[in-house]
Protein backbone atom coordinates (compact mmCIF):
# COMPACT_ATOMS: atom_id res chain seq x y z
CA UNK A 1 0.00 0.00 0.00
CA UNK A 2 1.30 3.40 -1.12
CA UNK A 3 1.90 5.58 1.88
CA UNK A 4 0.23 9.09 3.00
CA UNK A 5 1.60 12.96 3.47
CA UNK A 6 0.27 13.08 6.74
CA UNK A 7 2.40 17.12 7.88
CA UNK A 8 3.16 17.08 11.58
CA UNK A 9 2.54 17.48 14.62
CA UNK A 10 1.51 13.93 14.98
CA UNK A 11 -0.47 12.83 18.00
CA UNK A 12 0.39 9.33 19.57
CA UNK A 13 -2.06 9.71 22.53
CA UNK A 14 -5.04 11.16 20.95
CA UNK A 15 -6.43 10.95 17.63
CA UNK A 16 -5.39 13.07 14.13
CA UNK A 17 -7.18 15.03 11.99
CA UNK A 18 -6.97 13.96 8.38
CA UNK A 19 -6.66 16.87 5.65
CA UNK A 20 -9.34 16.43 2.93
CA UNK A 21 -6.74 15.33 0.70
CA UNK A 22 -5.91 12.40 2.80
CA UNK A 23 -9.16 11.63 3.31
CA UNK A 24 -9.94 11.45 -0.80
CA UNK A 25 -7.74 9.32 -1.30
CA UNK A 26 -8.47 6.86 1.40
CA UNK A 27 -12.06 6.64 -0.59
CA UNK A 28 -10.56 6.60 -3.76
CA UNK A 29 -8.89 3.12 -2.27
CA UNK A 30 -11.75 2.05 -0.15
CA UNK A 31 -9.74 2.07 2.53
CA UNK A 32 -12.07 0.44 5.58
CA UNK A 33 -12.78 2.14 9.20
CA UNK A 34 -10.10 -0.31 11.28
CA UNK A 35 -7.93 -0.59 8.78
CA UNK A 36 -4.30 0.78 8.90
CA UNK A 37 -2.07 2.34 6.25
CA UNK A 38 1.48 3.92 6.22
CA UNK A 39 1.86 8.11 6.55
CA UNK A 40 5.03 10.01 6.65
CA UNK A 41 5.51 13.49 7.91
CA UNK A 42 8.14 14.75 4.83
CA UNK A 43 10.72 15.35 7.35
CA UNK A 44 11.63 11.50 7.58
CA UNK A 45 8.76 10.51 10.38
CA UNK A 46 6.90 7.68 9.35
CA UNK A 47 4.14 5.97 11.36
CA UNK A 48 1.19 3.17 11.10
CA UNK A 49 -2.29 5.24 11.35
CA UNK A 50 -5.22 3.33 11.72
CA UNK A 51 -8.91 4.89 10.28
CA UNK A 52 -11.36 5.28 12.56
CA UNK A 53 -14.06 7.50 11.21
CA UNK A 54 -14.24 9.16 7.33
CA UNK A 55 -17.20 11.99 7.19
CA UNK A 56 -17.28 14.68 4.99
CA UNK A 57 -14.35 15.68 3.58
CA UNK A 58 -12.50 14.79 6.39
CA UNK A 59 -11.23 11.79 8.98
CA UNK A 60 -9.08 10.76 12.10
CA UNK A 61 -6.76 8.33 12.36
CA UNK A 62 -5.11 6.89 15.64
CA UNK A 63 -1.00 7.04 14.83
CA UNK A 64 1.49 4.24 16.27
CA UNK A 65 4.66 2.96 15.87
CA UNK A 66 5.79 6.22 15.26
CA UNK A 67 9.55 6.30 14.02
CA UNK A 68 12.21 7.68 11.98
CA UNK A 69 13.12 6.31 8.77
CA UNK A 70 15.77 8.24 5.94
CA UNK A 71 17.32 4.96 4.74
CA UNK A 72 16.17 6.18 1.32
CA UNK A 73 18.11 9.45 1.58
CA UNK A 74 21.60 9.50 0.52
CA UNK A 75 24.35 11.24 2.76
CA UNK A 76 25.30 13.80 0.03
CA UNK A 77 22.51 16.23 -1.04
CA UNK A 78 21.67 16.64 -4.96
CA UNK A 79 20.88 20.48 -5.55
CA UNK A 80 18.83 20.23 -9.19
CA UNK A 81 19.46 23.44 -10.68
CA UNK A 82 17.08 23.62 -13.79
CA UNK A 83 16.56 26.34 -16.36
CA UNK A 84 12.69 26.66 -16.75
CA UNK A 85 11.01 24.67 -19.50
CA UNK A 86 7.90 25.05 -21.21
CA UNK A 87 4.91 22.91 -21.34
CA UNK A 88 4.57 20.35 -19.08
CA UNK A 89 8.13 19.46 -19.54
CA UNK A 90 8.80 21.31 -15.83
CA UNK A 91 6.13 18.76 -14.32
CA UNK A 92 7.69 15.65 -15.54
CA UNK A 93 11.58 17.25 -14.41
CA UNK A 94 10.32 17.88 -10.68
CA UNK A 95 8.53 14.75 -10.31
CA UNK A 96 11.64 12.34 -12.09
CA UNK A 97 13.70 14.50 -10.06
CA UNK A 98 11.98 13.89 -6.60
CA UNK A 99 11.93 9.71 -7.55
CA UNK A 100 15.88 9.70 -8.57
CA UNK A 101 16.54 11.58 -5.25
CA UNK A 102 17.04 15.50 -5.12
CA UNK A 103 16.98 16.70 -2.16
CA UNK A 104 16.73 20.42 -3.99
CA UNK A 105 15.06 21.47 -6.67
CA UNK A 106 15.79 25.02 -8.10
CA UNK A 107 14.00 26.70 -10.91
CA UNK A 108 15.79 29.23 -12.72
CA UNK A 109 14.89 31.55 -15.31
CA UNK A 110 17.75 31.84 -18.10
CA UNK A 111 18.43 33.54 -21.02
CA UNK A 112 16.35 31.12 -23.22
CA UNK A 113 13.90 29.74 -21.13
CA UNK A 114 10.20 30.00 -22.81
CA UNK A 115 8.39 30.79 -20.17
CA UNK A 116 9.05 34.29 -18.25
CA UNK A 117 8.02 34.03 -14.28
CA UNK A 118 10.57 36.32 -12.24
CA UNK A 119 8.94 40.14 -13.06
CA UNK A 120 6.81 41.33 -11.02
CA UNK A 121 4.17 41.12 -12.96
CA UNK A 122 4.41 37.56 -13.04
CA UNK A 123 4.17 36.68 -9.39
CA UNK A 124 0.76 35.51 -8.90
CA UNK A 125 1.14 33.16 -11.78
CA UNK A 126 4.92 31.89 -10.41
CA UNK A 127 3.41 31.19 -6.74
CA UNK A 128 0.56 28.84 -8.93
CA UNK A 129 3.17 27.49 -10.70
CA UNK A 130 5.12 26.73 -6.85
CA UNK A 131 1.98 25.49 -5.23
CA UNK A 132 1.64 23.09 -8.29
CA UNK A 133 5.19 21.50 -7.96
CA UNK A 134 4.92 21.13 -4.95
CA UNK A 135 2.01 19.08 -5.13
CA UNK A 136 4.02 16.96 -7.29
CA UNK A 137 6.40 16.87 -5.08
CA UNK A 138 4.17 14.86 -2.50
CA UNK A 139 2.54 12.64 -4.93
CA UNK A 140 6.03 11.47 -6.21
CA UNK A 141 7.34 11.22 -2.72
CA UNK A 142 4.00 8.73 -2.00
CA UNK A 143 5.03 6.81 -4.78
CA UNK A 144 8.38 6.39 -4.41
CA UNK A 145 8.82 6.02 -0.30
CA UNK A 146 10.86 8.81 0.36
CA UNK A 147 9.78 10.03 3.65
CA UNK A 148 11.19 13.44 3.26
CA UNK A 149 10.07 16.26 1.07
CA UNK A 150 12.41 17.12 -1.57
CA UNK A 151 12.82 21.05 -0.88
CA UNK A 152 11.72 23.49 -3.75
CA UNK A 153 13.57 26.51 -3.99
CA UNK A 154 11.57 29.99 -5.47
CA UNK A 155 11.82 30.54 -8.86
CA UNK A 156 15.11 33.13 -9.43
CA UNK A 157 16.95 34.94 -12.14
CA UNK A 158 19.97 32.59 -13.08
CA UNK A 159 22.57 35.46 -11.89
CA UNK A 160 20.35 35.89 -8.59
CA UNK A 161 20.99 32.07 -7.66
CA UNK A 162 24.85 32.29 -8.25
CA UNK A 163 25.38 34.63 -6.61
CA UNK A 164 23.51 33.56 -3.51
CA UNK A 165 24.36 29.76 -3.58
CA UNK A 166 28.39 29.99 -2.24
CA UNK A 167 27.76 26.40 -1.15
CA UNK A 168 28.35 23.47 -1.95
CA UNK A 169 31.68 23.04 -3.53
CA UNK A 170 31.44 20.75 -6.04
CA UNK A 171 29.48 22.66 -8.99
CA UNK A 172 28.43 21.14 -12.05
CA UNK A 173 26.62 22.77 -14.96
CA UNK A 174 25.72 20.21 -17.96
CA UNK A 175 26.52 21.70 -21.66
CA UNK A 176 26.77 19.14 -24.69
CA UNK A 177 29.90 21.03 -25.99
CA UNK A 178 31.72 20.81 -22.77
CA UNK A 179 34.97 18.85 -23.20
CA UNK A 180 35.54 17.49 -19.54
CA UNK A 181 33.28 14.61 -18.60
CA UNK A 182 31.08 14.76 -15.54
CA UNK A 183 31.84 11.05 -14.58
CA UNK A 184 35.42 11.23 -15.22
CA UNK A 185 34.49 14.62 -12.53
CA UNK A 186 32.70 12.50 -10.19
CA UNK A 187 35.10 9.95 -9.79
CA UNK A 188 37.96 12.27 -8.56
CA UNK A 189 35.70 13.30 -5.97
CA UNK A 190 34.68 11.70 -2.60
CA UNK A 191 30.70 12.10 -2.77
CA UNK A 192 29.77 15.33 -1.15
CA UNK A 193 27.15 17.97 -2.01
CA UNK A 194 26.58 18.45 -5.39
CA UNK A 195 24.68 21.29 -7.58
CA UNK A 196 23.58 19.95 -11.12
CA UNK A 197 22.62 22.66 -13.40
CA UNK A 198 20.72 22.28 -16.48
CA UNK A 199 19.62 24.39 -18.95
CA UNK A 200 16.41 25.06 -20.63
CA UNK A 201 15.49 23.95 -24.44
CA UNK A 202 18.43 25.53 -26.52
CA UNK A 203 21.08 25.38 -23.17
CA UNK A 204 22.74 27.95 -21.69
CA UNK A 205 24.13 30.66 -23.14
CA UNK A 206 27.49 31.60 -23.80
CA UNK A 207 27.38 34.59 -20.87
CA UNK A 208 25.66 32.16 -18.53
CA UNK A 209 28.52 29.51 -18.99
CA UNK A 210 31.02 32.17 -18.44
CA UNK A 211 29.07 33.41 -15.14
CA UNK A 212 28.59 29.86 -13.85
CA UNK A 213 32.13 29.25 -14.34
CA UNK A 214 33.26 32.84 -12.30
CA UNK A 215 31.30 31.34 -9.88
CA UNK A 216 33.06 28.43 -9.35
CA UNK A 217 31.04 25.75 -11.83
CA UNK A 218 32.83 23.15 -13.77
CA UNK A 219 31.01 22.82 -17.01
CA UNK A 220 30.61 19.19 -18.20
CA UNK A 221 29.26 17.06 -20.54
CA UNK A 222 27.24 13.74 -20.16
CA UNK A 223 28.73 12.42 -23.28
CA UNK A 224 28.36 12.18 -26.91
CA UNK A 225 24.39 12.86 -27.35
CA UNK A 226 22.45 15.61 -27.09
CA UNK A 227 20.08 15.32 -24.45
CA UNK A 228 16.87 17.03 -23.88
CA UNK A 229 16.70 19.16 -21.00
CA UNK A 230 14.03 16.81 -19.57
CA UNK A 231 16.30 14.11 -19.97
CA UNK A 232 19.59 16.04 -18.60
CA UNK A 233 18.77 16.24 -15.28
CA UNK A 234 17.66 12.69 -14.91
CA UNK A 235 20.51 11.67 -16.60
CA UNK A 236 22.98 13.48 -14.36
CA UNK A 237 21.36 13.16 -10.75
CA UNK A 238 21.33 8.69 -11.84
CA UNK A 239 25.08 9.24 -13.02
CA UNK A 240 25.86 10.50 -9.59
CA UNK A 241 24.45 7.92 -8.03
CA UNK A 242 26.16 5.20 -10.13
CA UNK A 243 29.32 6.64 -9.01
CA UNK A 244 28.98 7.60 -5.73
CA UNK A 245 26.73 4.79 -4.05
CA UNK A 246 28.79 2.22 -4.39
CA UNK A 247 31.77 3.71 -2.76
CA UNK A 248 29.61 5.30 0.12
CA UNK A 249 28.40 1.80 0.68
CA UNK A 250 31.97 0.61 1.25
CA UNK A 251 32.38 3.20 3.47
CA UNK A 252 29.68 2.15 5.91
CA UNK A 253 30.80 -1.20 5.72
Amino acid sequence: MPQFYLPAPWESEKPNTLSSEVAHHLRVRRIQIGETFPVFDGNGQIGDARLLSLTGKTGQAQLSNIRTDIHRETLYAITLAQGLAGGDKMDWIVEKAVETGAQIIAPLQCERSVIKLTRSSDEERAQKRLAHWRGIIQAACEQCDRTVLTRLEPIQAFDRFLKASSTPKLKLLLSPDATKNMYSVLAENAPQDIVLMIGPEGGHSPEEEALAQAAGYQIVSLGERVLRTETAGVVAITAVHSIWNPEMQNRLK
